[in-house]
């Protein structure tokens, strides 16, 4: 009984958090993820965001994964001045409610971020799962950007965790962007998922439309892969909220950015509903105050 209910738990953790885990892929190069782009304009151009904004995703196994496909309308440079900086992800994935505070630490060629991960609610730290990740470049060229954070173990037995940023030069100073997003799991794992979301988790879905119900609305996927979906959508809204972010004076970003993350997450309530605003804005302005203690600890060694 206690295997089957700590397993439950790391279920309702992970389809809450999604734990930014994934398998790193092949490397897609310039001219693969050029033809991507092209492949996805109609969808890009037309769909149910609201947004140039394309999701796919697929499971198999032990491995659940999701491609979320957009556009920034910032220039390339600015794109890469940016998210090349490992302070720059911790911003970022410090919005999604269940990213309780996020560090960085720079090492002699290499860059360690750690994700604290936890429930919707505030949390302290200390009472977050702590995941490591290795930061690197997999490509910096003239009009193509590849960069990978990944971590060979996580919670409850995950294992192979990644987040994958891609993005391509457009004409007229848009960025095409690809964030990639997944996990492997356990056997055991996946049984627990199957109760979980039969029951508790029900009513969580994704973006992916797989039916149409007999009043014509669509019927969304549910599960792991929902659950995946969920939180790259939540990601790559906060990539595009921080990119907004930076034309206004650095000690208001924080501010324009969780109140400006809400507003496009509100959009898609169900999917993306967690908490009411008052709550959410309550919740991230003090994680953020541990976020800085923590990252201010490490900057005088004390970590």
């Amino acid at each position: 009984m206690k295997i089957f209910l700590r397993l439950l738990a790391a279920v309702i953790f992970l389809a809450a958090a999604g734990s930014t885990l994934a398998v790193e892929q092949p490397l897609q190069g310039e001219a693969l993820l050029r033809a991507v782009y092209h492949r996805n304009l109609a969808g890009l151009a037309s769909n149910s965001f609201g947004l140039p904004l394309v999701v796919e995703s697929a499971a198999q196994d032990d491995h659940v994964q999701v491609d979320v496909y957009g556009i920034l309308a910032y220039p390339f440079s600015t794109v890469v001045n940016e998210l090349t900086a490992p302070a720059s992800w911790c911003d970022i994935v410090s919005l999604p409610p269940n990213v309780k505070a996020c560090t960085y630490r720079q090492l002699p060629g290499a860059a360690l971020l750690t994700f604290y991960v936890g429930r919707k609610v505030y949390q302290a730290p200390e009472d977050a799962h702590p995941v490591i990740y290795d930061y690197r470049y997999v490509a910096l060229q003239q009009g193509y950007l590849d960069l990978v954070l990944s971590a060979a173990a996580g919670p409850f037995g995950t294992r192979d965790h990644s987040l994958r940023f891609e993005a391509l030069r457009l004409d007229g100073g848009r960025v095409f962007v690809h964030v990639s997003y997944a996990y492997r799991d356990t056997a055991a794992l996946r049984l627990a998922a199957k109760g979980y979301f039969s029951t508790l988790g029900r009513g969580k879905v994704g973006f992916t439309v797989t039916a149409i119900d007999r009043n014509g609305n669509p019927v969304y996927i549910g599960g792991p892969r929902g659950a995946v979906e969920r939180n790259a959508v939540r990601n790559y809204l906060a990539i595009q909220v921080f990119m907004n972010a930076l034309r206004y004076p650095a000690e208001s970003r924080f501010g324009v950015r969780i109140s400006e993350w809400y507003d496009l997450a509100s959009r898609y309530p169900k999917q993306l509903f967690d908490l009411d605003r008052q709550d959410y804005l309550a919740v991230k302005t003090a994680e953020r105050e541990n976020q800085m203690m923590l990252q201010r600890s490490i900057g005088t060694g004390l970590q």
